[in-house]
């Protein structure tokens, strides 16, 4: 597993790669884990308790500095590796340039959010770069793989979706009262996320749509939780204060105790401009709650509109207005939708996803050309 950056911060992406590579068969894979720039934090600790071996190249931050990669090249050789298995762009280029150079009979590209905007040296180094010399491209969602075979011209037979995967998270000492703590009561009503509070999730139309929904549900208070490495956060508490909502509108930041603050939500939302397969949609179904989401990347592969979620148009603050406040005012609806989410998300364990790539991996290295994807290329 190539990573470039994995810290305190780290979202799905390197929470999923990680869990990844600890949840591969042992009796079948034997896994490293190398990083490239930052290596600290929980998820690095999980690795050295999961028995993976871990290798940081220590990279400086701003430089291409390629001479970085010789401990990585010096492992494949050494260690004879059979798959190198990149994750996001940055990866997905040194790994397929780094796997190629030392032989590696398989190299496997991933990305795990798709936010392609058209810029030509993207669309040269994922389409003719990674799509031509990788073995395969791994999308999370069909919407991602559509992308990357239409926009930037990745071959289709190198394609193959495999989503992202729910992690249970270690379960905190004492199980929190989020509620107690932000002092509501049963009667008050709580719609919540739990995000990195970056520009993509498009939190600022979450905040516009409760400002609809707190007109006509007076007792309805909105929870976000998460870390903030930009300036979001105190440009979603601007917005709180200009909208007369300080007092209803709560930001936790990082949380340990993720499953009980999604607990505590009546309703969970999602309002992201892109996405891939997000956890935090496949954490909220673990958890029975009801969720509104944009019908962007993964999630309508995750959710079928009011079966097991509600699903609106990305960027329609009133479409998710109105959505959050008929789940809030019908308890019945609520109901039936978490307890179809949570039967939804029993297809998105960490064991049946890991399963998944050990087949893809199996199958590309039993490919007579030294692995090319099979001829239907969605294995």
């Amino acid at each position: 597993m190539l990573l470039d950056n994995v810290n305190e911060e780290s979202g799905g992406a390197e929470r999923f790669a990680i869990g990844l590579a600890a949840a591969l068969p042992a009796q079948r894979c034997d896994v490293w884990v190398c990083t490239t720039r930052v290596a600290r934090g929980p998820l690095i600790a999980a690795l050295g308790e999961a028995g993976v071996r871990h290798l940081h190249l220590g990279r400086r931050p701003g430089r291409l500095d390629p001479l970085a990669f010789r401990p990585l090249a010096r492992t494949l050789r050494g260690q004879r590796i059979d798959v190198l298995h990149a994750h996001m762009f940055g990866s997905n280029v040194w790994g397929t340039l780094i796997g190629r150079l030392c032989q590696v009979p398989v190299v496997v590209a991933n990305e795990t959010t798709w936010s392609y905007e058209g810029q030509p040296l993207r669309r040269a180094l994922d389409g003719q770069l990674i799509g031509r010399f990788a073995d395969a491209f791994v999308a999370v969602s069909e919407a991602d793989r559509a992308r990357m075979v239409g926009l930037e011209g990745v071959p289709s037979t190198k394609t193959v979706v495999i989503p992202t995967a729910y992690l249970p998270r270690p379960r905190a000492a004492a199980a929190a009262d989020v509620r107690a703590e932000l002092g509501l009561g049963a009667e008050d009503s709580v719609i919540g996320t739990i995000a990195i509070l970056r520009p993509q999730k498009a939190l600022h139309m979450l905040v516009d749509a409760f400002a609809q929904v707190v007109r006509s549900l007076p007792r309805a208070h909105l929870v976000i939780a998460g870390p903030s490495p930009g300036p979001v956060r105190g440009e979603l508490e601007e917005q709180a204060v200009a909208l007369g909502l300080e007092d209803r509108v709560h930001l936790l930041g990082q949380r340990d105790d993720v499953e009980e603050v999604w607990r505590a939500f009546d309703v969970g939302a999602i309002s992201s401009d892109f996405e891939g397969t997000p956890l935090a949609a496949i954490e909220c179904l673990t958890c029975g709650v009801p969720l509104v989401a944009t019908a962007v990347g993964g999630l309508p592969d995750i959710i079928e509109h009011d079966s097991t979620g509600v699903l609106v148009a990305p960027g329609d603050a009133a479409a998710l207005a109105t959505a959050l406040e008929d789940l809030l005012r019908d308890p019945d609806r609520r109901a039936r939708l978490g307890a179809a989410g949570r039967e939804r998300a029993r297809a998105f364990t960490i064991e049946r996803i890991a399963a998944r790539f050990a087949q893809l991996y199996r199958q590309l290295l039993a490919a007579p050309d030294g692995g090319a994807m099979p001829s239907a290329g969605r294995p």
